[in-house]
Parts: C-alpha cells; sequence; structure tokens
C-alpha cells in the first residue's frame, strides 16, 4: 500500500501553494480583524478585552457552525467542476443561497438571545452587557456574512479563491481606522470598547458582499456557471443534498469551536487576567491555524475535482501529499512560535501580569499546531470525498468528551488529586491538545478506509 509518493510531492506541493496561497492570505486577513480587535480593545480596558473574548466566542461558534453549512457547496461544486458540468453549478449556487436565507434567521435569533449562553461565565452584569451589545450589533451583518460565504465557496470549488483575496484585503485597509472610530471614539461618535469591533465588522461585511457579488454580475468567467441566468425557487432535493453534507460539516465546526468557546467561558472564571492571557494564546493559535486551514481548502478542492475528473488514485495521492506537507510546515511553525514567544506576546502589549501568566501556555502551541494541523487536513480530505457524518463524531467524543470534558476535570481538580500543573487553564490546553491528537488518527484511518474502498469500486483512470 503506497499512502504517497515523494515524486509524486514534486508535483503536489506546488500545486497546492498555488491554490493555496490567496487563501492563506485572505483567511489571514480575516483573522487580522481579531488581531486588530484584540490588539486595540486591549489598549481600552481589560475589562473590554474580557467582554470580547467571550461574545467572539460565541459568535465564532454560531458563525461556523452555520458557515459550515453551506461549505457542502465546495466539494459538491468541486466535483461538477472537475466533471466539467458548469452549467449544474449555478443550480447548486442559487439553491446554496435559499439555505444561507433560513440559516441567516436562525443565527440571528440565537445572537439577539445569548442570555443563557453568557451566563455560563458568571461574571460581572457590566462585563456581560458589553458581550451582550456585541452580539447584537453582529447579528445586523449576518446576512451579508452568510451570502459571502456561499460566494466563497463557489470560488474556492472553480479554483478562483483570489478574487475574494482581494476583496478581503481590501476590507481590512478599512478595519483599522473603523475600529479605532467606535472604540476610542471620535468626529462626534461617543467611544464604545469592545462592542466598537462589532460595528467595523458589520460595515465591511456588507461592503465585502456587495462588492464580491458586483463581479460575479460583471465578469465573463462566471458565465458558464449560468449563476443569474434565471431565478430558482427552493428545491427541496437539492437543498436536502446540501443539508445532509452540509448539516454534519456545520456540526463538526460548532463542536470544534465549542471546545474552545466552553474552555473560554470556564476559564473565565479564573478571573479576568487568566482569561486575558488566555485570550492572547488562543488568538494567536487562531492566525496561525489559518495556515494549515488554508491547505486543507485547497486539498479539498484538488481532491473533489480529482474525484469528479473519475481520478481517484490522484485524489488519494493528492490528500496523502498534503497530510505531509502540512504536518510537517506546522512543526516548523510551533518551534518558531515558541523561540520567538516574548517578542510574539509583545506585539499585543498586555499588561505585565496579563503577559507573565500567557507565555508559559506558548509550550502547547507547538504541540497543539502538530496535531491540529493532521486532523483538519484529514477532515476536508474526508469532505471531498462527501463524508462528514463520521468526522462529525470523532469530533464530538474527542473534542467535547476528552477536551472539554477533561480540561474540566483537569482544570477545576475535580477529584482533588490532580497536580498542581495541570491545574487552571493549563489543564484546559494539555486536554484540548490531547483531544485534537485522538480526533487526527481517527481521522487519517477513515480517510485510508475510504480512498481504499473508491479505488477498489472506481476503475482507475491514466493520468
Amino acid at each position: 500500500m503506497t499512502f504517497f509518493r515523494f515524486s509524486r510531492m514534486r508535483e503536489d506541493v506546488p500545486e497546492l501553494i498555488k491554490l493555496a496561497g490567496p487563501l492563506l492570505v485572505g483567511q489571514l486577513a480575516v483573522i487580522a480583524f481579531g488581531v486588530l480587535d484584540t490588539a486595540m480593545t486591549a489598549r481600552y480596558s481589560s475589562e473590554d478585552l474580557a467582554a470580547l473574548a467571550m461574545s467572539s466566542a460565541i459568535y465564532i461558534s454560531i458563525y461556523v457552525g452555520l458557515t459550515g453549512v453551506i461549505a457542502a457547496l465546495t466539494p459538491i461544486a468541486g466535483q461538477l467542476f472537475g466533471a466539467k458540468r458548469h452549467n449544474e453549478i449555478g443550480e447548486e449556487v442559487r439553491q446554496a443561497g435559499w439555505l444561507a436565507v433560513g440559516l441567516t434567521l436562525i443565527g440571528a435569533l440565537i445572537l439577539l438571545n445569548a442570555d443563557l449562553l453568557l451566563g455560563i461565565s458568571q461574571v460581572e452584569t457590566a462585563l456581560e452587557n458589553k458581550a451582550r451589545l456585541y452580539l447584537q450589533i453582529l447579528a445586523l451583518g449576518l446576512p451579508a456574512s452568510m451570502g459571502m460565504r456561499v460566494l466563497m465557496s463557489f470560488h474556492n470549488a472553480v479554483s478562483r479563491p483570489g478574487i475574494i483575496t482581494i476583496v478581503q484585503l481590501i476590507g481590512l485597509t478599512l478595519k483599522f481606522p473603523l475600529n479605532a472610530l467606535f472604540i476610542y471614539g471620535g468626529f462626534g461618535i461617543e467611544a464604545m470598547g469592545g462592542p466598537g469591533c462589532a460595528v467595523a465588522t458589520v460595515i465591511i461585511n456588507w461592503l465585502w458582499f456587495i462588492a464580491t457579488l458586483a463581479i460575479v454580475l460583471a465578469g465573463r468567467f462566471y458565465t458558464p456557471f449560468q449563476i443569474f441566468s434565471r431565478f430558482s425557487l427552493p428545491n427541496v432535493p437539492r437543498i436536502w443534498t446540501l443539508l445532509r453534507l452540509g448539516a454534519p460539516i456545520g456540526l463538526s465546526y460548532f463542536i470544534e469551536v465549542t471546545s474552545f468557546t466552553f474552555m473560554s467561558l470556564f476559564i473565565a472564571r479564573f478571573g479576568t487576567t487568566t482569561l486575558a492571557g488566555h485570550q492572547i494564546v488562543a488568538n494567536l493559535g487562531t492566525v496561525i491555524y489559518m495556515v494549515p486551514l488554508s491547505l486543507s481548502i485547497a486539498t479539498m478542492t484538488l481532491v473533489a475535482q480529482s474525484i469528479g475528473a473519475g481520478k481517484q488514485y490522484r485524489a488519494e495521492e493528492i490528500g496523502w501529499s498534503s497530510v505531509v506537507f502540512t504536518s510537517s510546515l506546522c512543526i516548523v511553525i510551533g518551534l518558531f512560535v515558541w523561540v520567538f514567544r516574548f517578542q510574539l506576546l509583545d506585539l499585543y502589549d498586555p499588561t505585565p501580569d496579563v503577559k507573565l501568566l500567557a507565555a508559559p501556555l506558548f509550550l502547547f502551541i507547538c504541540f497543539y499546531q502538530l496535531v491540529d494541523s493532521i486532523q483538519v487536513v484529514a477532515a476536508f480530505i474526508l469532505r471531498a470525498y462527501r463524508i462528514s457524518f463520521l468526522p462529525m463524531l470523532v469530533y464530538a467524543g474527542s473534542l467535547w468528551c476528552i477536551g472539554l470534558g477533561g480540561g474540566y476535570l483537569l482544570g477545576f481538580d475535580v477529584f482533588g488529586n490532580t497536580p498542581q500543573v495541570f491545574q487552571g487553564v493549563n489543564g484546559f490546553w494539555i486536554a484540548n491538545s490531547i483531544s485534537l491528537a485522538v480526533a487526527a488518527l481517527l481521522l487519517l484511518w477513515i480517510f485510508h478506509r475510504t480512498a481504499a474502498y473508491y479505488k477498489k469500486t472506481n476503475p482507475p483512470v491514466t493520468v
């Protein structure tokens, strides 16, 4: 059995990098929003930073769960693109748009009624009110965010992520001045602190969606897909196909992010300083995560297109090449982060007590990046094969039970015999890292079995 060939890696890796490059730049542009929000709010007050940590964790959990459902469009349209059935892609995009409308209503309802989620952290009323306002403001931008996600999934499927990246970079140039205006106040606008980040984000989300929609309407490249050639009413069978693949993907995203969300909410019980230190390290970890995520999206696109073209052996080879390359790259990144941890911390300019607490947590990022990169690549490969239910079960068992449950037991010393070094915030990070390692091993095994089945049931196509 051959998992990969180094001769193929010389071909696969440049192709992955070519597609992942624009994705990475675009993802970093989006993540830069969070970095700016964290850094600029940290300079405003520790209380606002803690409120930002709570509210952004809740919003991200809801947002990625909803957009995960829409992400099913990428492997479906990617297989159609590989099979050169371009005219069918437009209908899939239109139906994904209808699905996005329904999901937007659900998401807005949750964001506007988040008292139960905010109550878990048991923080002071003033801090909770700031977090609540942040979520209510972001609800206004959710329709644009979901519409943009449909267009992003389509562009990824047809190997055209560069357009999205350009739009995202333009939005990034507006983020700093808008943040400064609404966080600190000016030109007659009263300072809002942390919630001001949400106002800036909503404005940019709507500009993103309108600009991308205009590009699709006017561009010649999009003519063969016939996205706006006619109006389509909701098609239940097509929407059900999207839901059948997308709902488990959305739940997987939800499980993965809520393992961090509830981690943040529980860590809030250790105090504002501890939560602020955790937020900085978690934010940096999220930035680094964009590297394997971008490579994973590129991998899913290339694998899906190979499957659509009937090239099952190439699909497997691309998958294993990506696993080896991405994990190796993330080992290097993890070591770099540990060596330069103090310099990276200085970029956030935290208070001395927050910096002292955050520095030791960088040790977890080194191991965390390796196992996280493997599990995310494997998960996206399986989505290219239209397999999402089993990965969802893997995530639920590992991230919720081992990661969040184990972190609670260690962090709060539930049994009374946990060593001091494993208690508090360390306990949550240790358990979460172990849970990702378990998920990585299981998802790789499922990929191996899936690829073997596809090769057995589909005749090889000469490359």
